[in-house]
C-alpha cells in the first residue's frame, strides 16, 4: 500500500511514496559486533539531510557525520529557493531538529577533493554517501555565449540568494528587455525576481548587493523562450499563477502557439490538465482590466532555439539573440529553416545543470554529470552511495529528493544488516578525518557555530526590516563561527 503525502514546495505537490521510507522506517537492532556503525554524508542540502534522517531513524546506534563545503548548511534550500518563497524554507526546521538530535555531527567548511579525499573518507567510515548536488551549467555552445550579460540562471539565483561564489557576479540591468532560455521553475523564478517591484523584494531575505542593482533596473520586458510548445512547459502551476498575479506586470503569449491545444488537454493527467487550462486561459482569454496599467511584461515564447548571441556593432555588449523557429515532430523540436532576431541587453541560460566529479576515484558519467550508480549504490564500490541530483541529475523538487534519499538511506541500513556493508570492523570516523583537517589547518564549523552565523544574519536583517541579511563572505562566516 502506498500513501499520498503533501509537501510545501513551490505549492502543494503530490507524490506517491512508500510509507516504509517516509513514516515508519524499519528499525534494525545493531549487533554486539558493531555498536556504532559510522556513516559519512557529503553535502548538507536536502539530499544529505534526508539520507541522514532516514539512517538515524532506522538504526538506533548509527553515527552520521555530515560534511559541507561551505560554513553554512542547507544547500539549495538556502541558496536556491527564491527569497519571496519563505514557506518553502520551512523544511529547514526539520533539518535543524535532525542536526540537533545528538546523532548527527555537522562539519562545515570541508571540501571533498581538496581538504579531504574520498579514499580517506572510505577508510574512516563504514559507508560514505555523496549528496553534493549539481553545480555545473549546461551551455549552448553557440557564438556569442561568452559576451558580457549572457548569464547562467543558476549563478543569477546564487547572486540574489547569497551564494558566496556568485556574490560578485556582474549583472547589468540598464536594458529594457531580457531573454531567459528555458521554461522550468528556475526560469520563472528568475523572471519573477526581475519583474517584481523592489518594494516587495525589500521585505525578503534577498541580498543587499542584488537589491541595489535591481533598484536601478530599467527592464520593461522579460521573454522566456522554450524550444518546444506550450504542452511541454516544465514550470508548475504555482509558478505561473504567481506570474499572472504579479503586481504591475502583465503576461502575454502568442495565441497562434495554442492552436488545437484546448482540444487535447482534456485527456491529460489531472495536474497537467489544470496547468494547461490556466496557461490557455492566460493566452487566449481577455486580459484582466488591471493589465492596462502594467509597467512591465512577461512573455513566454514557444518553439524557438538560440543560434547566436549578437553583439553591438560599437562594443562587446549584448544586443540581441538570433533564433531558429521550430516545429514539433514526434514531440521533438525541429528547425523549420525560418529565423528571427530578438533585441535584448540581458540573456539568462536556464537549460539544466550537471554534477561534478569530486575525485578521480568516483565512477562518473561526464556527459550526464552524475555518479554511476544503481538505485543509489555506486557502481563497483561497496559501501559507497549517492543520492540527490549528483545521483539522478537535476530533476524534480524537494519532495522528489526526499523520496530518493529515504530510499537510499533504507538501502544502506539493509546492506549493514545483511553484511553487504561490513560493520564488524571498527572504523575511526571523524576522529581520523579531524586529524587530517587539523594538519592542513582547516577550520571546521559545527552546527552550534552555524547558529552563531544564523543569529548574526537575523540581527542584521532585523536592522533593515528583513527576515535576515545573508553574509556572503566565507571569511566573515568563519570569523563569526570562531567567536
Amino acid at each position: 500500500m502506498h500513501k499520498v503525502i503533501r509537501c510545501v514546495n513551490r505549492g502543494f505537490l503530490e507524490c506517491v511514496v512508500s510509507p516504509k521510507y517516509l513514516l515508519r522506517p524499519k528499525v534494525f537492532k545493531s549487533s554486539s559486533a558493531a555498536q556504532a556503525p559510522k556513516v559519512c554524508v557529503v553535502g548538507s542540502g536536502p539530499a544529505g539531510f534526508y539520507v541522514s534522517q532516514q539512517l538515524i531513524k532506522a538504526y538506533p546506534k548509527i553515527e552520521v557525520d555530515l560534511y559541507e563545503r561551505l560554513p553554512v548548511p542547507f544547500g539549495l534550500v538556502r541558496f536556491g529557493v527564491a527569497p519571496d518563497h519563505p514557506e518553502v524554507k520551512n523544511v529547514i526546521n526539520t533539518f535543524t531538529k535532525t542536526a540537533k538530535s545528538g546523532r548527527l555531527r555537522f562539519v562545515g567548511n570541508v571540501n571533498l577533493g581538496t581538504d579531504v579525499i574520498l579514499s580517506e573518507l572510505r577508510e574512516s567510515y563504514h559507508a560514505v554517501v555523496l549528496t553534493y548536488g549539481a553545480e555545473q551549467d549546461r551551455e549552448f555552445g553557440i557564438p556569442g555565449e561568452e559576451l558580457p550579460n549572457v548569464v547562467s540562471a543558476r549563478r543569477f539565483v546564487g547572486w540574489y540568494n547569497g551564494l558566496p561564489a556568485d556574490s560578485h557576479l556582474k549583472v547589468n540591468l540598464e536594458t529594457e528587455s531580457a531573454v531567459i532560455f528555458g521554461n522550468g521553475n528556475v526560469a520563472v523564478d528568475v523572471a519573477r525576481i526581475l519583474l517584481t517591484p523592489v518594494d516587495i523584494l525589500k521585505k525578503t531575505d534577498i541580498t543587499e548587493h542584488s537589491l541595489a542593482v535591481l533598484s536601478q533596473s530599467r527592464l520593461k520586458k522579460v521573454i522566456m523562450v522554450g524550444r518546444r510548445g506550450p504542452l511541454n512547459v516544465a514550470f508548475t502551476i504555482k509558478e505561473i499563477r504567481e506570474m499572472l498575479k504579479l503586481p504591475e506586470c502583465k503576461t502575454v503569449m502568442d495565441p497562434n502557439a495554442f492552436a488545437g491545444i484546448r482540444e487535447v488537454i482534456e485527456g491529460l493527467p489531472r495536474p497537467r490538465r489544470r496547468l494547461m487550462e490556466l496557461v490557455c486561459q492566460a493566452a487566449l482569454d481577455p486580459p484582466p482590466p488591471s493589465w492596462s496599467d502594467a509597467k512591465r511584461t512577461f512573455e513566454p515564447l514557444f518553439l524557438r532555439s538560440p543560434l547566436e548571441f549578437l553583439r553591438c556593432s560599437q562594443s562587446d555588449r549584448l544586443s540581441g539573440v538570433r533564433l531558429a523557429v521550430n516545429k514539433l515532430s514526434d514531440d521533438r523540436a525541429v528547425p523549420t529553416g525560418v529565423e528571427e532576431c530578438l533585441e535584448c541587453g540581458l540573456a539568462l541560460r536556464s537549460i539544466g545543470y550537471k554534477g561534478i566529479k569530486a575525485g578521480k576515484d568516483i565512477p562518473f558519467d561526464d556527459e550526464k554529470g552524475t555518479v554511476l550508480n544503481n538505485n543509489g549504490q555506486v557502481d563497483g564500490a561497496k559501501g559507497l552511495y549517492c543520492s540527490g541530483w549528483v545521483a539522478t541529475g537535476p530533476t524534480g523538487v524537494i519532495l522528489t529528493t526526499m523520496s530518493n534519499s529515504f530510499e537510499v538511506g533504507h538501502t544502506i541500513v539493509q546492506h549493514m544488516e545483511t553484511g553487504l556493508v561490513d560493520i564488524s570492523m571498527n572504523k575511526p570516523g571523524y576522529e581520523a578525518v579531524s586529524q587530517i583537517l587539523l594538519k592542513k589547518g582547516i577550520q571546521t564549523v559545527s552546527f552550534s557555530d552555524w547558529e552563531k552565523i544564523d543569529e548574526e544574519e537575523k540581527k542584521r536583517g532585523e536592522a533593515v526590516g528583513k527576515p535576515r541579511e545573508k553574509i556572503v563572505s566565507v571569511e566573515e562566516m568563519l570569523a563569526i563561527a570562531a567567536r
